[in-house]
């Protein structure tokens, strides 16, 4: 398989990549003029291309054809995650990106565990490991990773959404009821997790007030990073996107 890199800098039948990118090319990879490559423009079309000239700042590559990229979903997917530590962030977020999540906006709620300190970085940080996910698994666009809200304003965010699924253990529809036979499926859905301390019940009755339909999947209660991975599979299988 040819290696994947995100480039808006495509003109024609020419195209470049600079940054880390060259860097990893010219000086990992040890890439030749005539290397083969597959081109992302982030709006969901690939490319294939050959590499022209090469150094450590720059690739200048020749555009070989385009088409769709065929990786990316029908149903656009906004998935709101409770904030977690360490590990369980990183994984949610890569999870999603893989299973085909079309941006990501962490958020602090009452029970929220960790008050994270240098949220740029750790946005900057979560961002790029989307972005290493999003080149693993082919996708066509780079989801982007949203700076943390406050739970009332993820929810005026996820509420903006013809569909938004308020993901609580104690009350709600299976997603077979949402995604019924012959039930029109929205072009895009919001998707809302919480953090290791789960939902306070207000919370839950503030999303419902707010227009969010409560769901679950299943009697178990799920791991923070396990909860938006299997939300968003069970949608995009109900959805028709794993087919």
């Amino acid at each position: 398989m040819a290696h994947r890199y995100f480039t808006q800098n495509i003109a024609g039948d020419v195209a470049h990549i600079t940054g880390g990118d060259a860097a990893h090319l010219h000086r990992v990879l040890r890439a030749q003029p005539g290397t083969r490559l597959t081109l992302c423009d982030g709006a969901g079309h690939d490319y294939d291309a050959e590499i022209t000239s090469i150094t450590a700042q720059a690739v200048v590559l020749r555009v070989l054809g385009s088409r769709p990229c065929v990786a990316e979903p029908s149903l656009w997917a906004e998935v709101f995650l409770g904030y977690s530590r360490g590990e369980r962030m990183d994984l949610a977020v890569q999870k999603s990106v893989e299973l085909g999540a079309s941006s990501i906006t962490p958020f602090f709620s009452k029970n929220t565990v960790v008050k994270p300190k240098k949220i740029d970085e750790k946005t900057t940080r979560l961002g790029r490991i989307a972005a290493e996910a999003a080149k693993q698994c082919g996708r066509g666009m780079l989801p982007q990773v949203h700076a943390p809200l406050p739970f009332a304003e993820m929810l005026e965010k996820a509420a903006a959404q013809p569909l938004a699924l308020f993901a609580w253990e104690e009350e709600g529809q299976s997603l077979r009821e949402v995604f019924a036979p012959g039930a029109p499926v929205p072009k895009s859905v919001a998707l809302i997790t919480g953090a290791e301390g789960g939902f306070a019940p207000e919370e839950a009755a503030a999303a419902r007030a707010a227009g969010c339909q409560w769901v679950h999947f299943g009697p178990r209660i799920l791991r923070s990073e396990t909860a938006p991975a299997a939300l968003l599979c069970a949608v995009m299988l109900l959805s028709g996107n794993l087919e």
